[in-house]
């Protein structure tokens, strides 16, 4: 499977969570407030591992190419 592919996977779900959180907030299903700072924490450590992650496939596939 495609990286790219995957990733696209990865991001609905993240998206389709996110919205379902949303919703239930918003119905006062459940508390926001504990939820947001700890949703907001998880996406940015998500994100940054995710710029991890790229940055290390980048270099490897770069140095196979250039051998």
């Amino acid at each position: 499977m495609n990286t790219k592919k995957i990733t696209a996977y990865i991001l609905a779900i993240l998206v389709v969570i996110v919205t379902v959180i949303s919703l239930l907030a918003v119905w006062d299903i459940i508390d926001l407030q504990n939820v947001t700072g700890k949703l907001i924490k998880s996406l940015i450590i998500i994100f940054l591992s995710s710029v991890v992650v790229l940055f290390i496939y980048g270099v490897v596939l770069n140095e196979n190419n250039r051998n």
